[in-house]
This record gives C-alpha cells, structure tokens and sequence, in this order.
C-alpha cells in the first residue's frame, strides 16, 4: 500500500536534514587544500614532548574529553567569557593544560594554508601521533570534522569520572554509540599519564565501614600509594603514575589491572565483570591486538558527534564572530 504523499514528504525532508548533518569523514580530505598539514601538527607535538613529558598523554585525553561532550569539534578548546565557563575550566578539564600545543600547531597552519584545517581534525591528529610517538599504533586520521560554537562547563558532568563502575561506563559509552570492547580499548589510553592523589585516594582512607583500604587493590600497591598520598595531604602535586611504563604506549596498563594495581576504581572494576573482564585478559597477554583494537576505536571515537554544522575557526580559542 502507498503512502499517503503529505506522509511521504516529511520523511524524504528528514532523510534529506540527516544526509545534510553528518559529515562524511575522509583519510585524504586536505590531501590537495593542505598536504604538509600532517608534518606540520607531528612536529609540533615532537617539539611540545621534548620540551614537556606530559604532553602525549594530555593530547591523548584532550581528543576523548572533546569527543564525548558534544562530539569532535574542539569545543574543549574554546576560553570561558564573562557570561560563560568553557569546558576547558571545569574540574574534569583543568589537568589537561596542553591547550598551547594544538594553538602552536594552528597558529603555523594559518600561515601554510589559511582557514582551511579545522582545530577539531588538528587534536584528532594530535591524538594519533602522541600514541605513535609513544611507541603505540599509527593510523590514517579520518578528517574534515567542524569546529563547534558551544562550549559548558556544566556539559563535563557528562564525562565518565575515575569512580564510574562497569555498568555506568558502558552506559556512557553507549550514548556515543561505542561498545563494551570499545569501553575496555579506549581506557588503555591510561597506559600514558599521571593523576594526582585527588583523583583516587577515596581508596586508600576510611573506604567503606568494614575496609579502611579499597579491598579491590593490591595490598602491597595500596600501601604505596598510602604514602604518596597521606591524610592530610599538603601536597597537591602527589599522585602517581598510571602505568609501570607510563610515558610508552603498551599494554602494561592491563597487567596492571589483572593485578589489582588499577589506579582508579574505574579501571579496577574492567576486571570485575564478565562483559569486560575477557578483554582485558586477552589485551594483557596480545598487545598487538591491543594496538589493532585501539587504533580501531579511536577511529569510531573520533567519529562522534561529527555533523556538517560548524566552522573553521581562525583561533581555535574563540568563535569566528568573536574575532
């Protein structure tokens, strides 16, 4: 049976408004408007790495914590304003701090090819690279993302925080259209990386009413960490590092967790479920697969979000009418 015609055109003007939205990402999208664009962002983040050992892994979160509040368009790059606070202002931002990298690496593509390479693609590269030259996989960055207008702080509420549990993370994960494997390959990204004490010492002091330590951690590690991180703590640079080997992208991160050495309670509860424990057993033992899957993961991931409504901006710190 046809349908009916006033039916019929709403649904071709919606199929039309999708095809419009989304954008189609491509390997070779500035292969002709900008062909020195990948050596330009690679030695940039060669050159910040050298000068600062942290840079990889901020990168590395920089592009997850874009991705998952309103997709991939560098809305995590926009300043606060006297009526707004930005993403890059709100507590789950305010380690991040590399910012200056990705402003270097647009500041020398303005001059090489003008208003052409959007700041969303330039931390999608970034990303890549600083796992490559930490030792981690390469992979053909999709591009041709826009740069996004909006930028809240409240929006990072949003964002999985280093208590989450298994089923709150793979919620999350869900609503970016990521899966359980995804979940467990992307929270490899905390092979690279440092937190300080704020961020996990819930575990090691007056935990719960029958354990004054995080039962889930390794005695041995907990005690350690117990004297990084003392109560009352005055020191507000004391953490620790992610991993044993955390300025190199390898798979030591889940051997770690196998170990109850996790970090965070987030990372330690991949072990105690049967959806996400498989993985990270098989990721612990094949770290080629680990590196196959990460690099496939971080192509959806930087697939979130993307829509053809936006714009390149100048400055990746402000919007184009602001400037």
């Amino acid at each position: 049976m046809a349908l009916p015609s006033k039916i019929i055109f709403p649904i071709i003007l919606l199929l039309v408004t999708l095809s419009l939205s989304k954008a189609e990402l491509d390997a070779h999208y500035y292969d002709k408007k900008c062909p020195q664009l990948e050596k330009i962002i690679s030695e940039t983040i060669l050159s910040a790495t050298f000068q600062d050992p942290k840079v990889p892994a901020r990168i590395l979160r920089m592009f997850f914590h874009d991705c998952f509040i309103r997709g991939c368009d560098a809305s995590i790059l926009l300043d606060s304003t006297p009526k707004n606070q930005a993403e890059k202002d709100a507590p789950p931002n305010l380690s991040v701090q590399s910012f200056y990298v990705i402003d270097e690496a647009k500041a020398k593509l303005e001059k090489a090819c003008p208003h052409t390479v959007s700041c969303a693609d330039i931390i999608a590269i970034a990303a890549r690279d600083a796992v490559t030259m930490s030792g981690g996989p390469y992979w053909k960055v999709l591009k041709g993302r826009k740069d996004g207008k909006v930028s809240k702080a409240s929006d990072t509420i949003n964002l999985p925080t280093p208590t989450s549990n298994v089923r709150q993370l793979i919620q999350s994960f869900a609503k970016r259209g990521l899966g359980v494997k995804d979940l467990v390959t992307l929270s490899g990204g905390h092979t690279l990386g440092f937190s300080h004490c704020s961020s996990f010492e819930a575990r090691l002091h007056n935990f719960s009413l029958l354990n004054d330590i995080d039962p889930s951690l390794n005695t041995e590690f907990a005690l350690d960490l117990r004297k990084k991180c003392p109560k009352p703590n005055t020191n507000g640079n004391a953490g620790d590092f992610l991993d044993s080997t955390a300025s190199v992208f390898d798979n030591d991160y889940y051997r770690q967790v196998l170990e109850g050495k996790g970090l965070f309670s987030s990372d330690q509860s991949l072990v105690g479920d049967y959806r996400t424990r498989w993985i990270v057993e098989a990721f612990a033992k094949d770290q080629s697969l680990f590196f196959k899957e990460f690099a496939a993961s971080m192509l959806k991931l930087g697939n979130v979000g993307v829509s053809e409504n936006g714009e390149v901006r100048f400055n990746c710190r402000i919007v184009n009418s602001e400037t």
